[in-house]
């Protein structure tokens, strides 16, 4: 099947003003797009990308004052499998995890082990390990955060989340992740486009989505607490230790929203 995707998203700079963007493709679909996902501005300024320290592809530009419009549009080829569930796959004792995913042991901006670890052992301690485990973890998570897009708030935490019980996609992920982190289970962001693919309608309003990956075994696995069921047609921006790891935009200045749209179809 093919997927097509992309954003405009529109702000109003009062100055010239630096920008970090995270809105591109990750690498590791790059062979399945079938035409570049050019970023384009508007007006045109010069860009330059770069890989973060995640393998996140970015860009930076200076944004002019006054109105300024970014924007992509492409076509992904997508097997249309839905996202891979292994029930046997276990869990892998902290001491021979590999050093490339410790780091997704250990708490983050968004991410409190610190004060969720007393709360995740006695709920999940003396359950299943591995899938059972984050699959127990996704369906508490799931139960427990009522979505809506008026609770969005950029600043919640996972902590936070847990203790409102209210968010967006973000705030599932967030919550779920800090639990399998306090778990010893290396959990980390993703951020990525996700259709309306293979579910009955009415559909919501599109938007960029948060889900997580859990390593198990020897590779990691897509979770997703906010839908809790494999979904088709997922594809991967950016992967970090939470969402201030694969901010779609980091604004160097003052700003406001003046546009935001976000697509993502089956064509043919």
């Amino acid at each position: 099947m093919n997927i097509q995707l992309g954003f405009e998203i529109a702000y109003q700079f009062p100055r010239p003003t630096p920008m970090i963007l995270a809105l591109s493709i990750h690498y590791s679909r790059a062979s399945d797009l079938l035409r570049p996902d050019h970023l384009l501005t508007k007006p045109a300024v010069p860009t330059t990308a770069y890989r973060d320290l995640f393998g996140n592809w970015c860009t930076r530009l200076v944004a002019p004052a006054g109105r300024f419009v970014l924007s992509t549009d492409t076509v992904v080829h997508d097997s249309g499998a839905p996202d891979i569930v292994v029930p046997s796959a276990p869990q892998v004792p902290v001491e021979y995890l590999p050093e490339s995913t410790l780091l997704y042991l250990l708490g983050s901006r968004y991410c409190e082990t610190d004060l969720l670890s007393d709360f995740a052992w006695q709920r999940f301690g003396n359950g299943p390990t591995g899938w059972g485990r984050v699959q127990a973890v996704c369906d508490f998570v799931h139960q427990h955060i009522e979505f809506g897009y008026p609770h969005a708030r950029r600043t919640r935490s996972a902590f936070e989340a847990f203790k409102e019980g209210q968010g967006v996609c973000r705030d599932y992920a967030h919550l779920a992740i800090t639990l399998c982190r306090c778990l010893n289970i290396p959990a980390r962001y993703c951020s990525g486009y996700l259709g309306d693919v293979g579910t009955p309608p009415p559909h919501g309003t599109m938007d960029f989505a948060g889900w997580f990956e859990a390593f198990l075994g020897d590779r990691w696995y897509t979770f997703d607490a906010r839908n809790n069921v494999p979904r088709i047609g997922r594809v991967l921006i950016a992967q970090g230790r939470d969402a201030s790891d694969v901010a779609l935009s980091n604004t160097f200045g003052p700003n406001e929203l003046d546009g935001f749209r976000v697509w993502c179809d089956e064509v043919q």
